[in-house]
């Protein structure tokens, strides 16, 4: 049965690659039927493993960070922080991801940044001469980082999913923040080293108007003051517990604390002080995610209920020695993100092997989790990933998008693999 698992996970995968149907939605399909008629399970109980939890937490948060991205608060901020740079050419890689890393810890998401970034950054390219691939890495990188941050998009589902396989949320959040800072400092490393070799640029003020973008209105001001204040809120309560773990009453208020029920409250507030049409607003919600997160959720829940998660654990823990384990890990993770969503898919599936995997070898579950994201996210420029796709849609005729394609798969990748081994052999040490 373990082995008819992974081959619907793998299956899964692949269906939804050919077919560019969602891959939750094959998830769900193998999960009933290995599920009912593999297992023995009740249909019911097929059902209540869709994860409830990260469904909510997710739709909330994502509801109200998108009267940012409706309103143009993130487009109008991305603007002006662009204009800033306009006078200094090598600021310019940076300038890219510093925004993209913005805007994405502010709620955007990894898609939607990349998505409204990746054509503005093409066209800077073009324009200053800075090469193609460094710019859009930059963008890519930023949107990855940003998104990894412990209260916007990715940073939740990795929480997530880590609350969902037995880590407590106080140690979760702990996770989530070594998974930012690792994912932040890959970048800059990779940045700074492109940027010697291919990152001169000939005129940024050229590329970026001359004339100061207007200001953020009211709406947009206050989208933003709503923003930030949801953002320190729900930051407060793990920060100030995991400082002070013996105080009675930041314990108590950190228990009540949940970023998704917040997230709710500001949406209402959002609404109520109608910063964003309602309709747009629910439409922006990332609703293909959160199907491929879910189904992928209910397929893994079901290998778990089989045993083949902890027989995967077993036959790693049995095959690679404990100082190579972080590396290896890594190495998987970005081969099945050369293919597949590293939210989707990539830790969906890897999550749940870290807590035995740790237990059994005696490795720190942060340095395991860290690892797994560095590793799938280094393979996310990639053409035949999310990044690079996003990147690939974005060039503005078709010969400059072969020739993007040829560097993204030969030069882009291959960089930031390098990079993402090297993070981890030095995550390996720390650890």
């Amino acid at each position: 049965m373990s082995l008819f698992i992974v081959a619907a996970i793998v299956l899964a995968v692949i269906l939804g690659y050919v077919t560019r149907i969602n891959i939750g939605l094959f998830a769900i399909a193998f999960a009933y039927i290995l599920g009912c008629f593999g297992l023995g399970l009740s249909p019911s109980a097929v059902i209540a493993m869709w994860p409830l939890r990260i469904f909510f937490v997710i739709f909330a948060v994502c509801l109200f960070y998108s009267f940012a991205l409706v309103n143009g608060t993130l487009a109008r901020l991305a603007e002006h922080l662009l204009y800033r740079c306009r006078n200094m050419p090598w600021v310019l890689p940076y300038a890219i991801f510093l925004t993209s890393t913005l805007i994405a810890g502010m709620g955007a998401g990894y898609y939607t940044v990349l998505a409204f970034m990746a054509p503005i950054t093409l066209i800077l390219c073009r324009r200053t001469g800075l090469d193609l691939i460094l710019g859009g890495m930059a963008a890519n990188y930023g949107a990855l980082a940003g998104a990894n941050f412990m209260s916007s998009q990715s940073g939740i589902i990795f929480r997530g999913l880590m609350t969902e396989n037995g880590i407590g949320e106080t140690q979760a959040f702990i996770n989530a923040t070594a998974i930012f800072a690792a994912t932040m400092i890959v970048p800059i490393v990779v940045i700074t080293g492109m940027t010697f070799l291919f990152g001169k640029s000939r005129d940024v003020a050229a590329a970026i108007d001359a004339e100061r973008p207007a200001p953020l209105d009211a709406k947009q001001r206050t989208t933003l003051g709503l923003t930030l204040t949801m953002m320190a809120l729900v930051l407060a309560g793990p920060i100030l517990h995991i400082a002070f773990p013996a105080n009675a009453t930041i314990t108590f208020l950190n228990s009540k604390i949940d970023i998704g029920l917040i997230a709710s409250i500001f949406a209402v507030i959002a609404l109520m002080l109608k910063l964003g049409n309602e309709r747009e607003a629910i439409a922006s919600v990332p609703w293909a995610t959160l199907i491929m997160i879910c189904g992928m959720g209910m397929l893994i829940s079901v290998a778990i209920e089989a045993g083949t998660v902890a027989a995967l654990a077993g036959w790693l823990g049995a095959s690679i020695p404990p100082a190579l384990l972080p590396v290896v890990i890594g190495i998987v993770a970005a081969f099945m993100s050369l293919f597949s969503s590293t939210l989707g898919v990539v830790t969906p599936t890897l999550f749940p092997l870290v807590p035995t995997l740790a237990d059994t070898m005696g490795i720190s579950p942060t340095l395991l989790f860290a690892a797994i994201v560095v590793g799938a996210q280094a393979t996310s420029i990639s053409p035949f990933s999310s990044g690079g796709s996003l990147i690939l849609g974005s060039a503005p005729d078709e010969p400059t998008r072969e020739s993007l394609f040829n560097r993204l798969l030969f030069r882009a990748a291959p960089l930031g693999f390098a990079a993402a081994l090297l993070m981890n052999f030095v995550l390996t040490f720390i650890g």
